[in-house]
């Protein structure tokens, strides 16, 4: 497939793929450690989950922004601009001496994050086309969940052998080299994008939001992105570290190696998921992974040893892997020509409402309740979004005849 694409939409989306595989690398890093980071501080669990809501939080107000910044400076300005953010905000977690100036570092890394997803994702949307999007984005999407994945068992073993805050100086410096693949090694697609738009007039950004907001499949893929978004925020990343070290007793790396085995099982899944998307359409695979998404996170709930614990993260990574592309393919096929900024941002925008939501909420129902209970509310959440989903979005691509 990527024989078949011009050289310069072949450069970049290679491009893209490392940096945001090194990106998500430096992502990942923290995630085995950043409960037990905060924990130091003396918080209860929703504390914890509020430290990942401020991250979530950040990215929810920073994707607007990064989209206009992406239509009026570039796309470059807009990846540079949230890897120096992302470098500034994990150094500050770093060298915090409370949990407010933790929380400070968290907000501003998710400022830097949210950009950096934003303006990939407008990137991607800008060199596709409906017939090949589900398998170019599965292969930004699988760097993406591969990268994000493996970090933990660096992260881990970081932590394991300098201290929890060493994974924090690690992508500190991660994004400084994501700055530097953004400016000089990513090429600008912003014309090519008005390319599809010359001669129409296009409205004001805000009012390109509030267009594209009203598309009804747009909105319930929204709802798929948020409720995903809040089930890996506050179940994977708050809950089930927590759950392995305190209820089974495993080491930060040994939670971190099974984060990693998963992603590699989303890695292979995520090429065969694009093209199932642009073969047959992108329904038939968003309804079933967010169902086995659900199904995953009741096995962490139920696992009694580390052979249960690492099949669920397998069940998990398989599931991301194969599902995490559709969602951002869907809202991009319904983006109207010249759009792409203000659709792709509006889609990362409100599915970051689940990482606000989904820390501080899923971490309440678990200080109350238990652990259990926090990831069994997940799993329901998770297939009633997909079953809404294909009950009630319109399909945007029908698939090769």
């Amino acid at each position: 497939m990527l024989n078949n694409l011009p050289a310069r939409e072949r450069r970049i989306l290679l491009w893209m793929c490392i940096l945001v595989a090194v990106n998500q690398l430096g992502f990942g890093s923290v995630v085995p450690v950043l409960p037990l980071y905060a924990r130091q501080f003396g918080v209860p669990v929703a504390w914890i989950g509020a430290a990942i809501a401020a991250y979530g939080l950040a990215r929810l107000f920073s994707s607007a922004p990064a989209g206009q910044i992406a239509d009026r400076f570039g796309r470059r300005h807009a990846l540079a601009a949230g890897a120096i953010a992302t470098s500034a905000g994990n150094l500050w977690c770093a060298l915090a001496a409370s949990y407010p100036e933790f929380m400070a570092g968290r907000f501003v890394a998710g400022i830097g994050a949210g950009m950096v997803v934003t303006a990939g994702q407008i990137v991607l949307t800008d060199i596709t086309t409906p017939e090949r999007r589900g398998r170019m984005m599965s292969l930004y999407w699988g760097s993406f969940i591969f990268a994000a994945g493996a970090g933990p068992l660096p992260g881990g073993l970081l932590a394991e052998w300098f201290g929890l805050s060493a994974p924090f100086w690690a992508y500190a410096v991660v994004g400084l080299l994501v700055g530097a693949i953004a400016w000089f090694a990513v090429g600008e697609t912003r014309e090519i994008a008005r390319a599809g738009a010359r001669g129409t007039k296009l409205p004001s950004f805000f009012a390109q939001l509030k267009l594209v907001g009203a598309n009804r499949g747009f909105a319930l893929v929204c709802l798929v992105s948020l409720v995903n978004a809040a089930t890996r925020t506050g179940g994977l990343f708050s809950i089930v570290p927590l759950l392995g070290a305190e209820w089974l007793g495993l080491a930060p790396g040994t939670i971190g190696l099974s984060m990693a085995l998963g992603s590699v099982v989303g890695l292979l899944g995520a090429y065969p998921a694009g093209w199932l998307s642009d073969r047959f359409g992108r329904k038939p695979v968003i309804v079933p992974t967010a169902i086995l998404s659900g199904v995953a996170m009741l096995l962490f709930c139920v696992a009694p040893d580390l052979t249960w614990f690492m099949a669920a993260s397998l069940a998990w990574g398989l599931a991301s892997g194969m599902g995490g592309p559709a969602p951002a393919t869907y809202a991009a096929d319904t983006a109207p020509p010249g759009m792409n900024a203000a659709a792709m941002s509006l889609f990362r925008m409100l599915g970051d409402i689940g990482y606000v939501a989904g820390p501080i909420g899923l971490g309440l129902i678990t200080d109350f309740y238990g652990p259990a209970t926090g990831l069994a509310v997940s799993a329901g959440l998770l297939v009633a979004s997909g079953i809404a989903f294909g009950l009630f979005a319109p399909e945007t691509w029908k698939g090769r005849k």
